[in-house]
């Protein structure tokens, strides 16, 4: 226990020298991922303009800049952390600042201001850092989450704030607020507060929901009673989003709230259960929004004038390899620089080039998985588990919707996609990992100095 209590500035002055090298390699991996996109980047504009770019030095000195200053926050408030996870979200940032200048000439996604959104993610990033010493220092105000979760997923119905987008069927979607120039989707820092209100909710409730302890005639069953408030929070945020037409992010709340309730309990009932409320869910929001039928019925039966086909004409146009950067047709594909970025990927990478995106993906996703492994509390567990199911199951469905495995939600690739709003969350959702990598490291770290001693 006094080991648990301990402040972190003690633990770092008692740490051995030499005992941790994940910045030097975390600074390392950064600099490669500096260097390719600065290299994209040259690319792309020699493509476009047959010269090469005179800012390309002002670039990499931006680029390197904000990779220098996240490495420095970490080394001083998260030495112990995990290395890889900062360079691959810098990594795939930067490539996604690179598709929308080879987009520039579409003026809804302008880079500069993506670059603006980048620079503030960052500061995100320290910031919560630096005001998150430990990660169960969350789980002390799960409520208080709740209730911010809350007014952020209603804060698009609020008039005043409300900034609706309306659709090519003439509905409205009430996805954004809007602040002065300033507009975003409230929703994407919602999902980090639930992440945390269903980890602390679930972690102090789990044997209840895991270990049966009711008595139905001679048999016992899991006691009810305690899924009763966390039903009620997750119905709340169904009716929210159904109310605001947001059936991407209801998507990803439901497999979110699954997802965390089985790693919790375990128990396979859940996931079947899960499986009969979404096919209801499903049924219900295809009679009540007519943009579920819609893209049900654009997945199944694309039309060769719709965003699906013009998406999957870009990615067979790509072939193997691409078209080379700037040098694809990108302005036939709508809302190229959003929810369609992963066809531009594919239109001038190819093949290739998607891979190794999805491998970038699939590296965040286990990175996160293996925090979790290694996280010093259920709480943290929990926590780690929740945030990689928001960011991996958030770029599987964007990405499998533009392929055509599902139908396509709507939601933003996660670090690449234009939108200030899904940056900045996302690497909020980036340090509360590495905080809680941080925590698990510290032991591990310990027992190695003391074996080397001995």
């Amino acid at each position: 226990m006094p080991f648990l209590l301990r402040r972190p500035e003690a633990e770092r002055a008692q740490r051995p020298r030499g005992a941790n090298t994940s910045r030097r390699a975390e600074m390392g991996l950064l600099a490669m991922s500096s260097v390719i996109v600065v290299g994209a980047y040259v690319l792309t504009v020699l493509g476009n303009t047959a010269k090469v770019p005179p800012n390309t030095s002002t670039v990499l000195v931006v680029i390197l800049g904000l990779s220098a200053i996240a490495h420095v926050g970490t080394r001083v408030l998260a030495p112990d952390a995990n290395p890889v996870l900062l360079p691959i979200a810098s990594l795939l940032n930067g490539l996604g600042y690179v598709m929308l200048v080879d987009i520039g000439q579409n003026k809804s996604y302008p880079p500069r201001l993506q670059a603006i959104w980048s620079a503030i993610g960052v500061a995100a990033y320290l910031t919560t850092l630096l005001f998150i010493k430990r990660s169960r220092d969350l789980d002390r105000y799960r409520y208080l989450l709740l209730l911010g979760a809350a007014f952020l997923m209603l804060s698009p119905l609020i008039p005043g704030l409300k900034d609706p987008l309306t659709l090519k069927d003439g509905s409205l979607v009430k996805l954004f607020i809007k602040i002065g120039p300033v507009s975003g989707q409230p929703v994407e820092l919602a999902k980090l507060a639930l992440v945390v209100f269903f980890a602390s909710y679930f972690s102090e409730k789990r044997e209840l929901l895991s270990i049966p302890t009711a008595r139905i005639g001679n048999r016992l069953v899991v006691d009810p009673r305690p899924l009763g408030p966390i039903f009620m929070a997750w119905g709340f945020c169904m009716v929210v989003l159904g109310a605001e037409r947001d059936i991407g992010f209801a998507l990803l709340i439901f497999v979110l709230f699954i997802a965390m309730l089985w790693l919790a309990t375990g128990r396979w009932r859940y996931i079947i259960f899960g499986m009969a409320l979404f096919a209801g869910g499903a049924v219900i929001a295809s009679k009540l929004f007519s943009q579920v039928n819609q893209r049900v019925a654009g997945w199944l039966h694309p039309d060769h004038t719709g965003q699906l086909f013009s998406g999957l004409f870009g990615l067979g146009s790509g072939g193997l390899t691409g078209t080379g950067l700037g040098f694809g047709l990108l302005s036939k594909i709508p809302t190229v620089g959003s929810d369609y970025i992963f066809a531009a990927i594919g239109t001038e990478w190819g093949l290739l080039g998607t891979s190794l995106i999805v491998m970038a993906y699939l590296l965040i996703v286990g990175s996160g998985l293996r925090i979790a492994q290694t996280a010093r509390s259920e709480f943290a567990k929990l926590a780690a588990a929740g945030l990689t199911v928001a960011i991996g199951m958030q770029a599987f469905f964007i990405m499998a919707g533009i392929v055509r495995i599902l139908p396509l939600t709507g939601i933003t690739l996660p670090f690449m996609a234009y939108g200030g709003s899904s940056l900045v969350a996302n690497y909020i959702l980036i340090a509360l990992l590495m905080r809680i990598s941080d925590e698990g490291s510290r032991p591990r770290i310990a027992r190695a100095a003391t074996a080397t001693e001995v």
